[in-house]
This record gives structure tokens, C-alpha cells and sequence, in this order.
């Protein structure tokens, strides 16, 4: 039986050959000499068609190093962006050109510069859900799951970390450094509240409930363990437990399942949900690799120094 999946054209609501679809992804795929990089948050079948499905290290790693010609980003722009500068040579497709990141949008690079020019001497740590141009402005990035190493990393007894407070947060309970974090947020990690997590030991009192360090600090202190969604993956895989409690975006469950078929995993809220990162589909998939757009370009200037700030990352 081919797959299929409802999609809305034109306001009326259809089934779709899925499989038809996917073969024309992996005709013009080869034809253009492209890889396809996903992020853990996509919808499920586009991860199915992706070389590559990770967290935001993951794939700025493929980005940096996996051979093609093309690169087809399915996440939000800020990706797209990190594996324009990482591989100048190659054209980056975004699919979905208004899946944007609005945490990353939470800081400009005037932002940055004003307030580092009032902490002399402190280090600036920008997540990678950041723009190109903040990047730019930083001494390096981190993701949600080397943030810490990152911190201590640095020389410097002071640390501005952008954009994100509770990732911010969170690093800083690993150091002796001051960390001054910049007050922006994941829409949807942020909305979790402690009472979601009780109400779901409640409901599933054997599972072992995992959160990403994007959740309010409050929050982590009611979990099990912290992780990033890469660090979710391994530890479903890994713990004795049958059962976990997931405090992340749902897209993630689709990997969980599959990966570790014979663990269950509950959303912490079925409500975690990306709307951006769920804007790319496979008609976009496909549609990209016909035209070569949206194409997503960084200039020179900002592209050089925000690659000092990702390499730095890499190189830990």
C-alpha cells in the first residue's frame, strides 16, 4: 500500500501520493548531487527522507563536512544560515523561507555591542539560534548540548550568553563563572510549567521524565535528567527504564519510536509544538530541489567572523 498524507491546496483538503513524492526527492536529489539535512523537530516524513536527521551540533557538523553540491535545510533559517557560512561553496536551500527561529530574533548585533560594551572583558557565547550577524558579534557559539562545556571553556571569568535565559541559566549551575544571560526564550520550551510535570507523573508514575535545558529553571529542577534532544535519543536508548516522560518538541517522538520501538514516551505537553519548524513538507522539499530557491546566502564580511565563532565551537 503507497503512503499517503493529507495536505490543504488551495483550501480543500486532499490525499497525496507520499511515496510518488519521495521519488522524485531521491531523483533530483542525485541529479543535483544534494544531501538533505533535518532537524529532530520535522515532520516525520521528511525526516524519513533525510541523509541526515540530528540536533542543531549534528547537523552543523554534516553541514561542515558531508560531500554534495547542494545542501537542502529542512529547519528554520538560523540552520540554513550556520550551513551557509560553514560551506561557502555550497548552495543552501531553505524550503520553507518564512521558518523562522523567534527566539533568534530576540537579539540584534547593535544589541550585542551595547552590551558588551558594558562588560569589558567578558566572553560572548551565542547559541547557534542566533542570525548570522549576532554569530558575528560573538567570541563562540554552543547548542543545547555543549553549552557547558563551552562556558568553561573560555578564559574569561565573565560570560554574556544570547540569546536564551534558561539555557543561560541552566550552564551557569556548571560553572564558577558569572554568566549574564540575555533575556530571550523558546516559545515552546518555555511554556512548560512544573504542574504539567507533576500531572504527568501522575498519569505515568514508573516513567523517568526528561527535559530540554530550554525549560524555565523550575522545570529542569522537577525533572530526571536534562538533555538535549540528541542527549533525549541516548538516554531512552540506553536507561533500563521502559517509560519517560518527553519535555521537548514533539517531533522528536517519531525518532524515539522508531530508534527504541520497544520504550514508550509520553509528551510532557501534546500542546510542544514548533509551528515553524513544521512549515517545510515534502512538496517544499521537492519544489526546492526543482528550482533551486529559496536559496539562502550570507555576505562575506558577516559570514567570515561568524565562522570563527561556529569553527571555535566545532573544534571542542
Amino acid at each position: 500500500m503507497k503512503k499517503s498524507a493529507i495536505t490543504r491546496i488551495q483550501g480543500v483538503y486532499r490525499v497525496q501520493d507520499v511515496s510518488g513524492i519521495v521519488d522524485e526527492i531521491l531523483h533530483l536529489k542525485e541529479k543535483k548531487n544534494a544531501i538533505i539535512l533535518a532537524h529532530n523537530y520535522q515532520k516525520s516524513e521528511v525526516q524519513e527522507c533525510a541523509d541526515v536527521v540530528g540536533d542543531s551540533l549534528e547537523l552543523a557538523r554534516a553541514a561542515a563536512t558531508m560531500d554534495g553540491d547542494v545542501i537542502v535545510f529542512c529547519g528554520v533559517d538560523f540552520m540554513a544560515e550556520t550551513a551557509a557560512v560553514l560551506s561557502p561553496d555550497k548552495t543552501v536551500l531553505l524550503p520553507a523561507p518564512d521558518a523562522c527561529c523567534p527566539m533568534a530574533e530576540m537579539i540584534t548585533a547593535d544589541q550585542l555591542k551595547l552590551v558588551r560594551s558594558r562588560h569589558p572583558g567578558a566572553a560572548v557565547v551565542c547559541y547557534v539560534n542566533t542570525t548570522a550577524e549576532v554569530k558575528a558579534e560573538s567570541d563562540i557559539c554552543c547548542t543545547s548540548s555543549n553549552a557547558v562545556a563551552v562556558v568553561n571553556s573560555l578564559d574569561a571569568d565573565t560570560v554574556i550568553f544570547v540569546p536564551d535565559r534558561n539555557l543561560g541559566a541552566y550552564a551557569a549551575r556548571f560553572t564558577k563563572k558569572t554568566v549574564l544571560p540575555w533575556e530571550g526564550f523558546c516559545l515552546v520550551h518555555d511554556r512548560y510549567t512544573p504542574a504539567q510535570v507533576a500531572d504527568a507523573r501522575r498519569l505515568h508514575p514508573d516513567a523517568v521524565v526528561l527535559v530540554h535545558p530550554e525549560c524555565r529553571p523550575a522545570v529542569i529542577d522537577c525533572a530526571d535528567h536534562v538533555a538535549s534532544t540528541s542527549g533525549i535519543l541516548k538516554l531512552v536508548r540506553t536507561l533500563p527504564e521502559k517509560e519517560f516522560i518527553i519535555g521537548t518538541e514533539v517531533g522528536i517522538l517519531h525518532r524515539l519510536k522508531k530508534e527504541s520501538p520497544q520504550k514508550t514516551c509520553y509528551p510532557l505537553s501534546p500542546a510542544a509544538v514548533c509551528v515553524n519548524m513544521k512549515k517545510t513538507d515534502l512538496v517544499k522539499v521537492r519544489d526546492a530541489l526543482v528550482s533551486m530557491q529559496p536559496r539562502i546566502t550570507v555576505p562575506d564580511e558577516i559570514a567570515n567572523r561568524a565562522r570563527k565563532a561556529i569553527e571555535r565551537m566545532l573544534a571542542l
